[in-house]
């Protein structure tokens, strides 16, 4: 997550904002406390107040990030130019392979805080509800059902809530080398080898794809 701007000082709203991104992710939501990051930015905690009315207010910027970033890009890709489903879908898996698309960390925070917070879960609800609506949309323009696109979509969104969730850690080269494969249990057809090599272009510095293991 980049919300600091390296040119602001220590005591600007990014500043306020990154510290409080890494104590939400690393630490959880209780974590972030006005004293707790004034002295970790080595600042006096009257700073904070030049740019936040109190700490619901911060903690509601960190939301409107999380809902503009992470749901924002999403639907974006899924609106992305596509000549076929396997290239819709491979549009989509860039916001799991691209941090500046997706930030899988906040993600994560984002439902744990929610668990203890009904006013979030309800955000996090209706979040949910507008990927997986335009996931569905997005199956539907290459044919599929209503039931059949709404299914896939939400194979899809589990199934990476769960990778988020369980932290996989896994090599990248094998990781890339399996979506081709979570293209064809996602959409029932294997995806042709021109959308695959294009896939893998804008993600890797090599032309050569890797295999698995």
């Amino acid at each position: 997550m980049n919300i600091q701007n390296p040119s602001r000082p220590p005591t600007s709203e990014e500043a306020w904002l990154t510290a409080a991104y890494d104590e939400l992710t690393n630490n959880g939501v209780e974590a972030v406390k006005i004293m707790a990051l004034a002295k970790r930015l080595g600042v006096s905690r009257t700073s904070f107040y030049w740019h936040f009315k109190d700490r619901e207010a911060l903690l509601e910027a960190m939301i409107q990030h999380w809902e503009d970033k992470n749901t924002g890009n999403l639907v974006a890709r899924t609106e992305a130019y596509a000549a076929n489903v396997s290239e819709a879908i491979f549009n989509l898996f860039d916001c799991w392979l691209d941090a500046d698309l997706f930030d899988a960390a906040l993600d994560l925070a984002i439902r744990n805080w929610a668990r203890n917070d009904a006013a979030l879960q309800l955000r996090l609800d209706q979040a949910d509800a507008r990927r997986e609506a335009a996931m569905t949309a997005m199956l539907q323009r290459f044919g599929y059902s209503l039931d059949t696109a709404l299914v896939r979509a939400r194979t899809m969104i589990y199934t990476q809530i769960g990778y988020i969730s369980m932290q996989i850690q896994q090599p990248e080269e094998r990781r890339m080398a399996r979506m081709p494969d979570y293209i064809e249990v996602f959409t029932g057809q294997r995806p042709a080898q021109v959308d695959i090599d294009r896939f893998m272009a804008r993600h890797q510095s090599t032309e050569t794809p890797p295999t698995a293991e």
